[in-house]
């Protein structure tokens, strides 16, 4: 198949140029930064926070800021999978061992699994997941995509709204421009009540990217074929590959991804045993 390759225009070429003036504006109005801060303000990660704000500079400084000093005391990438691996036993969420035909890493949740209440837990079990798989984006990737499997889902099984609502709240604010697509898959009458409420958590842009989709509709069809190969995809998505999560499995493969964060962001980490899995820590 041959592909067609044009020259930028240039309305293209002034774009581009618009957007680095913007990029410039907003770093030299954070100002100075060190250390994980400075790490993290990539001009891609500049750009995604520009983006989110429609390249207002003022506003999406003022995103910027509230992330970093976030991120400077919720510390996401300390969190460590033995943390958090309990919230995860059922395989309430994971990470697919496949990506989507654009090479997103693929996050599958099952809401259905949901077996703890507890707020705290659920939130840094998928702030750990996502800044994983945000590691392991292939270059040139800055999205991933969630695929959400609603068998078994109930109204007493769901997250609690307020949950809900911070989880939303930190994905928007904290991780913008990180959402390529979100599945719902086959979602039952009853979601549409527990939607109505969280969809007021859900801002525009986000809103754009989640999918119904059901099986043997042709327009829901066209959505997974579009964004899944077949053979890769689980078949509670309507594909061919199977989809069971083994927990002690997962908790092994996390443990290099673990050492990897550690060496990313730059501190020490050690690998010690608990219980039946292998777990990294920070060392002090």
């Amino acid at each position: 198949m041959f592909r067609l390759i044009t020259q930028p225009s240039q309305k293209d070429e002034e774009n581009d140029s618009s957007q680095d003036t913007k990029v410039s504006e907003l770093r030299a109005a954070i100002g100075p930064l060190s250390g994980r801060s400075l790490q993290y303000c990539t001009d891609a990660c500049l750009r995604r926070y520009l983006e989110a704000r429609n390249w207002n500079v003022d506003k999406a400084k003022k995103m910027l800021e509230e992330t970093l000093q976030w991120r400077s005391t919720y510390k996401p990438e300390e969190i460590r999978w033995h943390e958090v691996a309990h919230v995860g036993e059922n395989g309430l969420v994971s990470i697919a061992d496949f990506r989507d035909r654009f090479g997103r890493t693929v996050l599958i949740m099952r809401p259905g699994m949901q077996k703890t209440t507890a707020g705290e837990g659920n939130l840094r079990h998928l702030v750990y997941l996502v800044e994983n798989a945000i590691l392991n984006l292939p270059e040139g990737q800055e999205q991933m995509t969630w695929l959400i499997d609603y068998t078994g889902w109930s109204l007493n099984t769901n997250v609690p709204i307020k949950v809900a609502r911070d989880i939303s709240y930190v994905l928007q604010n904290h991780y913008p421009e990180r959402l390529g697509l979100i599945v719902q898959y086959n979602p039952p009458r009853i979601f549409e009540a527990f939607w109505k409420v969280v969809k007021y958590f859900v801002d525009a842009k986000t809103f754009q990217k989640i999918k119904f989709v059901y099986p043997k509709h042709k327009d829901s069809e066209e959505v997974m074929k579009s964004n899944f190969d077949a053979e890769n995809l689980p078949s509670e998505f309507g594909g061919k590959a199977s989809l069971n999560y083994d927990h002690e499995e997962f908790s092994r493969l996390m443990a290099p991804e673990d050492v990897k964060t550690a060496k990313f962001w730059g501190s020490d980490c050690k690998t010690t045993q608990v219980g039946a899995e292998v777990s990294p820590e920070p060392t002090s």
